[in-house]
């Protein structure tokens, strides 16, 4: 039986926003929602980095095209790409969310979202963790994102993907406007099956 379900797909395919309209059919089918979306920020029309979002609207920076100008005084500095990941801003964010999730209030189970486990957010152990953690949790059924296999394979992404309680959706442009029906009845199943 599935617990949880992730997309998986190439960057720019849609996952974000499938994410978001299954929540949205979610919260009006009465589902209780928490978690966080992953945005591009772009200025001038260009991509200049990535903000998280939360479920409820409330953003912070995960990261941004590294500025020549800017150092980073001793820190050390994750970098991806030509991006630089804002660990501190991004824990804040993200953390206290995973904490928020144990505590059932009384509306049943819920549906964390995590968009997205990738390179950026795997630099904080501290994420890792609470993910591994919420998988294994009773609380909660998870609705994530999780990047295609490239390259070197990233440890939690591959323990995610082959995880036997995780039904992962591959989403390309031929299906990204099917398949959400489908995102959607598993859910549910997820849901249905873990009162």
């Amino acid at each position: 039986m599935f617990k949880h379900v992730f997309l998986t797909g190439p960057p720019g395919v849609g996952k974000t926003t499938l994410v978001q309209k299954a929540c949205e059919a979610l919260v009006s089918s009465g589902a209780g929602v928490e978690g966080f979306y992953t945005e591009e920020v772009r200025e001038g029309g260009r991509r200049v980095g990535f903000d998280v979002v939360t479920v409820t609207g409330e953003r912070g920076r995960l990261s941004r095209i590294r500025d020549v100008a800017a150092s980073s005084h001793g820190r050390r500095e994750y970098t991806v790409g030509q991006y630089v990941v804002d660990l501190p801003s991004f824990e804040n964010m993200a953390l206290p969310l995973f904490r928020n999730v144990g505590s059932a209030d009384g509306g049943g189970r819920k549906v964390f979202v995590i968009d997205e486990i990738g390179k950026m957010e795997l630099f904080s152990q501290s994420f890792v963790r609470a993910v591994r953690q919420t998988l294994d949790s009773s609380s909660c059924t998870i609705l994530g994102t999780i990047p295609i296999p490239k390259g070197k394979p990233l440890g939690l992404v591959e323990e995610v993907r082959s995880r036997r309680d995780v039904k992962v959706f591959t989403v390309s442009k031929e299906n990204r406007n099917a398949i959400l029906q489908d995102i959607l009845a598993t859910l549910q199943n997820c849901l249905k099956h873990s009162d």
